[in-house]
């Protein structure tokens, strides 16, 4: 395989791997996507995709979805469920 097909599928398994954090955390809360995207102030569409693995994600928005969820940011990027 080529190196760039390498890091393309490191990439989105990183992707995946988040989305399925986010989901999780929220799930674990009883939260719905609605709710989730208010206590981040993020859009619904945003939380949708994070979740699905489809969407770049800037240290920003990392931020405010560990400070809805009240943890840290390196909490919410360790994958280890």
């Amino acid at each position: 395989m080529s190196s760039y097909y390498n890091k393309t599928m490191q990439h989105n398994d990183i992707h995946l791997k988040l989305g399925n954090k986010i989901k999780y955390e929220r799930m674990k809360r009883h939260w719905s996507q609605e709710k989730l995207a208010e206590a981040s102030d993020l859009s619904m569409r945003s939380i949708s995709l994070l979740e699905c693995g489809k969407n770049d994600v800037r240290f920003s928005t990392l931020s405010k979805l560990a400070k809805a969820f009240d943890m840290e940011v390196s909490a919410l990027v360790d994958f280890r469920l």
